[in-house]
């Protein structure tokens, strides 16, 4: 499994973790979240392609490139959770797993925030336990995909 590769994508304002609204997202950066993801997949045999965009057709894009080179995807869509049709039909389409993640508990939350056009594909929705919700997304996937946990 030491090959395998999964995706983690994060859509919109996320490279403004640290700093954005830090009462409801914390004050760990998205570096931060990276190292979170690189352990954890590590702990697995997993290699990490991390990545952000403020822009819904990159994110299609990585999405779209995954299924060719990933064994599965960790994705926190961000304000695209509530928008993107776009999104959720590059999932259907990718064909590899997907666990939806957010920082923060969206059903408690601003009521337009409670629908989710992503897990409507996604194998697996994790949200409010802050950025370990990455973790708890990776450890997810990696059993979806077959991954032992490592020592």
């Amino acid at each position: 499994m030491a090959d395998k590769t999964i995706y983690v994508l994060n859509g919109p304002n996320l490279n403004m973790l640290g700093t954005r609204e830090p009462a409801k997202y914390g004050h760990t950066t998205l570096a931060d979240v990276e190292r979170l993801c690189r352990e954890a997949a590590k702990r697995f045999g997993l290699g990490v392609e991390f990545r952000q965009s403020n822009h819904e057709g990159t994110l299609v894009d990585w999405i779209q490139e995954a299924r060719e080179k990933a064994v599965g995807i960790v994705l926190n869509p961000a304000g695209y959770t509530t928008t993107s049709v776009a999104i959720l039909d590059a999932i259907l389409a990718a064909g590899v797993p997907v666990v939806e993640v957010h920082i923060t508990n969206i059903h408690a939350r601003e009521e337009f925030r409670h629908h989710s056009y992503i897990s409507k594909a996604a194998r697996a929705v994790i949200c409010g336990f802050g950025v370990t919700g990455y973790t708890l997304a990776i450890s997810g996937l990696a059993a979806m995909v077959g991954a032992a946990q490592k020592g």
